[in-house]
Parts: C-alpha cells; sequence; structure tokens
C-alpha cells in the first residue's frame, strides 16, 4: 500500500498552525481538509481526551451554527494522535481563507459559559468525559499562534 499523504508530513518539523492537508474533489464540488494542528508533534503533551472532546463538542456546534459557514462544512473531528483536529469545508480553499473563521471560534471557545453543547447520555456515547475549562486553555492558546501565524504556520514543512 501506498503510504498516505498525512504520514508523509515531517512532523518532526510541524509547528502548530492552519495547513491545508487535502483537497478533494467530488464531481464539481471541492472539498477541503484543513489541519489545525494546536501542538508541536512529538515536542510537547497531547492534549487530554476529556478537553478533546470538549473541544470537538463546541468546535463543531459552533461551525454548524455559523452564518456564513454552517452550508460549507462537512465535518469536524480530532486526530488520533491528539495533537489537533481537522475540519473540511466545501470549497477551493487556503489556510488564509479559513483562518479568520478558526481564531473566531477558538475566541468563543476560550469566553465560553455555559452548559457544554450535546453533552448529555441521549446526545452523546460519553458524555461524562469533558473539561470545559482545560478546553478553553487550549483554544485561547491556539489562538494566540493564529493570530501571530507566519508561513511556517500556515504551509507544510517541506
Amino acid at each position: 500500500m501506498e503510504k498516505i499523504a498525512s504520514f508523509q508530513i515531517d512532523h518532526l518539523r510541524l509547528l502548530p498552525g492552519l495547513y491545508v492537508s487535502r483537497k478533494d474533489k467530488f464531481g464539481e464540488t471541492t472539498f477541503t481538509t484543513f489541519d489545525m494542528r494546536f501542538k508541536t508533534p512529538n515536542k510537547e503533551p497531547v492534549i487530554d481526551v476529556p478537553a478533546l472532546h470538549t473541544l470537538e463538542h463546541l468546535c463543531a456546534t459552533f461551525l454548524r451554527s455559523h452564518p456564513q459557514w454552517a452550508e460549507k462544512t462537512v465535518y469536524f473531528g480530532p486526530m488520533g494522535c491528539r495533537t489537533g483536529c481537522y475540519a473540511i469545508f466545501e470549497g477551493d480553499l487556503a489556510s488564509k481563507d479559513a483562518l479568520p473563521l478558526v481564531i473566531e471560534m477558538l475566541n468563543w471557545i476560550a469566553g465560553f459559559e455555559g452548559e457544554i453543547p450535546g453533552a448529555h447520555p441521549a446526545e452523546c456515547g460519553n458524555y461524562l468525559e469533558q473539561n470545559l475549562a482545560m478546553a478553553k486553555w487550549e483554544a485561547a492558546r491556539y489562538a494566540a499562534v493564529l493570530k501571530n501565524a507566519g508561513p511556517e504556520n500556515l504551509n507544510y514543512p517541506k
């Protein structure tokens, strides 16, 4: 089998950032997958499971409720390695196109108060494993990276 594209990225040189992971075309429609890399792989602790689960709930809710991006949002979910998340949007997009949206979302999460959406037994298969305080911390930390993002945070290392 061929090595998939995400395994061909040099994770030893990868920094936190927002990267175009892949583009897929279905008929006339292009879908762009973004690598939302919160952590430096293999160099810092990964996002703990309860915080990542809360990020998943909050990010998905924000994106699917956003006035301009809800219809373009296809998927949001965590990476298995727990260093970030993937978001898939309809459109042939670049990192700079999604950057303002992602910063807006992270700021919303960092200031979120109240009940975590979907954190009830009838709505989630593991509703008790949530950590809002750490999710807010992770969102604020990642937002700070993206607010000061340079080319090294928006383009995969070569």
